[in-house]
Formats: C-alpha cells, structure tokens, sequence
C-alpha cells in the first residue's frame, strides 16, 4: 500500500529567507568594505577594457538582434552599446571574465565574485535613465558598492563550506544566486519577490564544469559568468512581475536542489553574511593566471635571470604546491586554446621562466608555438605540500601557496623560491593597491584618451565624490 505525499505548501528554505533578510535589511557599516570594493570596482572594469582588445570576445557582444538599442537601457562600458539589462549584464559580465584577471575567492568552492558587476552595474544603470526619464532621482554608485560588497559576501560566504566543483557543477552558480539577491533588491522587490527570485535561481539547470577541464576546456569558461550574471537580471525581473516561487527549491525530497545535485546533503555554513567576503577577497593584480598559479608565477619570475640562459641544461621543475592547484591546473599533453594554457600551471611557470613576464598575449597561439614552453613543461613535475593544503583552507590564512625549483643536468640546481600569499592578498595590501592602481591606469588607456582617462581615474580615486555621483554620469564617463 503506498502512501500520497501531502500536497502542503512548505515555508520557505532558511537559506533562502537568510538571503532575502540580508540583501534588504542589513546594513554595511564596515569602512574597510566600501573602500576595497571602490578598488574592486576599479579592477574589474579595468579588465573587462582590456578584455575588448580580443576580437574572441567583442564578437560575443552587442545585442542580439544587430543595431537595436535602448533608449533608456544600460550601457556597456568601453562601447557604444545601450541594451536593455538582461543582455547588457552579459555584455559587461562577458568583458570582466574573458581574461581570467579580476578577483578570486577560494574555499571549499572557488569563484569570482567581481562577476556580479555585470548585472549589478547594468541594472543600476538602467533604473537612473528610468528614474530621470520620469523626473525621479538616479541611484548613486554607493548603492553599486553596497550591491558589490553584499553579492560577494552570497557568494563566498556559501563557498565557504560548500564544494560545488566536487559534485561537478561550475561555480557559476553562485554568481546566478547573488547577482539575483541584489539586483532583486535594487529593483525594489519585497522580501517575498526576493525569496522567489532566489527560488528559481537555485532549480534553474546548473552549468558542468567540463568547459573548464580536460580534454573539453574552452572559452565558455570566459563567457559562463557572464551568461549566470544576466540570467539573475531575467529572474529579478520576472519575480517583480509577480511570478511565482518555489519554497522548498533546496530541501525538496527526490526534486529539490540537494537531492538532484548535491549528492542530498544540505548546504553548511560556517559564519552568518556580513561583509567579510569583500574584505578579504583576493585580487589578481600582476598576472592573467587562474589563481592557484599567481604565486607560482611569481616565484618563476624570481627564478628567470637562473633558468632563461640555461633552457637547453634544464633537468627537472619542481613545483611544490597545494590540492586544489593539483585537482584543477595541473596538466599534461597538449593545450588547444588560450582557455586550456591559463588553466595550466606549467604553461604558466614555463612562460614566467623563459620570457621573464606574464600577460594575457603569452596565451595566444603565436607565443603558444614557441617548442622552448612544452620542453620545459614536459621536465615539471607538481608535488603536493599538505600543510599548504591545510593553510589554504584555514580562515586565518587562506594562503594560496606554490614553490619552484630548477635542477641541471650537471647536479646543480637554483634556490627554492616559495611564495605563500600572493600580492593580491589581504596581507599584501599595502604593497598590492598601488599596483592594482596602475593597472586601471594602463587598461584606461588601452581603451580612452588620455584626458577622459584622468577624469575616470580621479573620480574613482575620491571616495566621497563617487559614491555620491550618479550611476548613469559614472557610466557615461566610459562611453566610446
């Protein structure tokens, strides 16, 4: 004899209401937030101008159907486009991904929470040209900050005890159900439409990761964060129209979230949402290089006046690293595109010991050809150090760790040369923020005269000024 299941409508999941409760009623007191997600933004932007140097990624963009725009609609940074912001969220969210150089954080689950700016961006700019076009006020960018520094906190706070990666699922994920969170908020949604929206987020199909790992790497990988940031935009949207949501999204027996793809258990949480996500996020200031490697490629580079004259005598490249590096960008064989060589931890060690140096065009086919960067790859060999494995994971440290040593053919060998945080650290902040400064100012002007460039740079770097400027005037500042 079998029994009916009770049709009876559930309360909603507490992570979701934890979510909604977040976004809409607590308020961000912490200074040290506000200024390194002003830095963050700065960052972020920067790479998606950079990232418009490669036609593999300004093909992707610009609105569906060719020519249209939207009067009152976002526009894209570093473009001329102004699209409605589902499609301008990926647009922007596209352009700050395709370089793999904005911000990381990792735990249990890795991720960059800068992808968020996508939707968040795109959404505030499209409410301040409908505001005024309506004769109501615009929002400022301190709202985008806020919105910034709370989507962070979603998204790292639930990767901090939970692996996606480990049950197959991309990352990407988390950037759907934060970006949904704040732009909801943003929006005006209620608790309620806010609890809908998320609801849909979570029982949306989830992306594979196989575009990011052998033998299927790709540029998906560049372009999934954008795709999960304007899908949060489209869900927000919906929910303010009144659709409906599903409570038990996560805890449904047989249909929910964790028992379809979460092996059935429940997500863990190890701190409640505040603002500690963004105060300690990781910035990838010197090199375009899948984070588990910076610091390799920093200790390479320390290496390279040693190694470059004697490529030919090299016997063996030791790289001392932690499990997560091993798991995800340790390599052998061949590398078919740009995608699969930055997620490769000897293409990149290779590159930092023969060319002294390490940007986004050593991944392109012409640098990828020289035979010197697979000889070298092919005598590395990566070794596990457990207590930096440990180290990555303990909240006191989070260090991201790697060594290289080079031994010759004669019995000779360099200096070990470790690096446990890399210059993007909260450790390294004092030396790390006027690096990330130039950086902005070299993408700035990859893309803008100098003079719309100085006007950029001192607006972002007066903190009291920006946060009051208006979303649509800080935006239009970028308008080619």
């Amino acid at each position: 004899m079998s029994g009916a299941i009770a049709n009876i409508r559930p309360e909603p999941d507490k992570v979701l209401t934890d979510i909604a409760h977040y976004v809409a009623r607590f308020e961000i007191a912490s200074k040290e937030a506000y200024e390194t997600a002003r830095y963050c933004l700065m960052d972020t932007l920067g790479c998606g101008l950079e990232a418009l140097s490669y036609p593999a990624c300004t093909k992707l963009m610009g609105p569906i159907v060719p020519g249209t725009m939207v009067p009152e609609g976002a526009r894209v940074p570093g473009t001329s486009f102004q699209l409605d912001p589902v499609m301008a969220a990926f647009n922007i969210g596209c352009m700050i991904r395709w370089l793999d150089f904005n911000d990381t954080w990792l735990a249990a689950e890795w991720g960059h929470p800068s992808d968020n700016l996508g939707g968040i961006l795109a959404v505030a700019d499209y409410l301040s040209r409908h505001n005024i076009g309506r004769g109501r006020e615009p929002l400022p960018m301190r709202a985008v900050l806020e919105a910034m520094i709370k989507a962070h906190e979603i998204q790292g706070v639930i990767a901090l005890e939970n692996s996606f990666n480990r049950v197959g699922l991309d990352h990407v994920v988390l950037v759907k159900v934060a970006t949904t969170a704040v732009v909801s908020r943003l929006l005006g949604a209620t608790h309620e439409e806010i609890v809908n929206a998320l609801s849909n987020a979570w029982i949306d199909g989830q992306s594979l990761r196989t575009y990011r790992h052998v033998p299927n790497t790709g540029s998906r990988k560049s372009w999934a964060a954008g795709d999960a940031t304007s899908r949060g935009v489209r869900l927000a949207l919906m929910a303010l129209k009144g659709e409906m949501g599903y409570p038990s999204a996560l805890s449904a027996l047989t249909w929910g979230f964790y028992d379809v793809l979460f092996k059935g258990q429940p997500f863990r949480f190890s701190r409640d949402y505040g603002s500690y996500v963004m105060e300690n996020v990781l910035f990838k200031i010197s090199y375009p290089a899948e984070f588990h490697a910076q610091t390799a490629v920093e200790a390479a580079l320390a290496l390279h006046a040693d190694v470059a004259p004697r490529l030919d005598e090299v016997k063996e490249v030791v790289i001392s690293t932690h499990e997560s590096a091993i798991r995800i960008i340790d390599k052998k064989g061949p590398l078919h595109n740009p995608a699969d060589r930055d997620h490769c931890i000897q293409y990149m060690t290779a590159v930092a010991l023969i060319y002294g140096n390490l940007t986004a065009r050593h991944y392109e086919d012409e640098v990828a050809r020289d035979p010197r960067i697979d000889r070298l790859r092919e005598k590395m060999r990566c070794v596990e150090n457990v207590r930096w494995s440990a180290d990555y994971l303990d909240p006191a440290k989070r260090s991201i760790a790697n060594g290289i040593q080079v031994s010759f053919t004669d019995g000779s060998h360099t200096r070990k040369v470790d690096v446990e945080y890399p210059v993007g650290h909260r450790r390294r902040r004092a030396e790390g923020i006027p690096l990330l400064v130039e950086k902005f100012r070299i993408n700035l002007a990859r893309r803008f005269p100098a003079k719309q460039c100085d006007a950029i740079l001192a607006l972002c770097e007066d903190a009291a000024r920006l946060e009051t400027t208006p979303v649509n005037e800080f935006v239009d500042l970028f308008v080619i």
